[in-house]
């Protein structure tokens, strides 16, 4: 399906992205150094195949956007690339107006880096938070007393629910493949039959990382980090932890982890209410 560019460039045109272009996009984030995970593409596109968006110039790709929509009115805004040798001709904005076409009538969230943030508020974004991606060895701690089980052996019911608590909208097929990705290790902590904790550990191009990372306090957050990154095995892990959740931060102050980069949380329309003090690891600054 192709779509108006938004702008008069000749030789640009704006088309929803093949599963190749997608697998293109990855490689380019990859340059960029946003560091995704091995496997990321297929769970990506399989939430929304027309919520990506690359930009041709003389039918060769040099601009990339998703603009995933989720049930319930709400969007998200990522994969934003424009090629560096095309930088600075439009391309990025008429491929921004299509993707924002595309999620009319939702409230959409992006995690931007900081220097585009003023570009994204002449847009109608507005900051909700800082997310601080933390990086580094996880020491061989031992884990403590929170009970830790295979999350694909949990009702599914279970985890999709307290993912629709943390998340701003339901996502089960999302989290169906996410948790099966190859090489990924998803586990659930679990008290009296409720589920209190979820993390999911994924192989990227540089080391592994940690996303959702949600737990009940941080007794349960440190518990799952350990036993998630013993499962990965040798290698630096990543975890992107909303700034807000002051226990989070401290949590991967004390695991030797130490800051990367970071990201503006911004949203167009409503700001969904959610409840960082329980969210510990963001699941991918991509789709949210």
């Amino acid at each position: 399906m192709e779509r108006n560019a938004g702008q008069g460039t000749e030789g640009y045109r704006v088309r929803v992205m093949s599963r190749a272009d997608l697998d293109l996009a990855v490689d380019w984030a990859r340059t960029e150094g946003w560091n995704p995970g091995l496997y990321d593409a297929g769970a990506f596109h399989a939430v929304d195949p027309a919520g990506f968006l690359v930009g041709l110039l003389d039918g060769q790709p040099v601009a990339s956007l998703s603009v995933v929509r989720y049930p319930g009115k709400f969007g998200f805004l990522g994969f934003y690339i424009v090629r560096p040798e095309a930088r600075g001709r439009g391309f990025g904005w008429g491929l921004w107006q299509a993707g924002l076409r595309h999620l009319e009538g939702c409230t959409v969230g992006l995690d931007g880096v900081v220097a585009q943030q003023e570009n994204y508020r002449k847009s109608g974004f507005a900051l909700s938070h800082r997310n601080i991606r933390f990086g580094g060895s996880v020491p061989d701690g031992e884990v403590g007393g929170t009970s830790l089980v295979d999350a694909r052996t949990v009702p599914f019911d279970r985890l999709t629910a307290l993912d629709a608590e943390l998340f701003p909208a339901p996502r089960p097929g999302f989290l169906a493949n996410w948790i099966a990705l190859p090489g990924a290790t998803a586990l659930a902590a679990v008290r009296e039959g409720g589920v209190i904790g979820f993390g999911v550990i994924r192989p990227c191009h540089s080391g592994f990382k940690i996303g959702p990372l949600y737990a009940a306090d941080g007794t349960v957050a440190r518990d799952l980090v350990l036993a998630l990154a013993r499962a990965a095995g040798a290698g630096p892990v990543f975890l992107d932890v909303p700034e807000p959740n002051g226990v989070a931060v401290r949590l991967a102050e004390d695991l030797g982890l130490v800051p990367q980069f970071e990201t503006a949380r911004m949203y167009l329309g409503p700001a969904p209410v959610t409840d960082l003090g329980r969210m510990f690891g963001v699941t991918s600054f991509e789709l949210g």
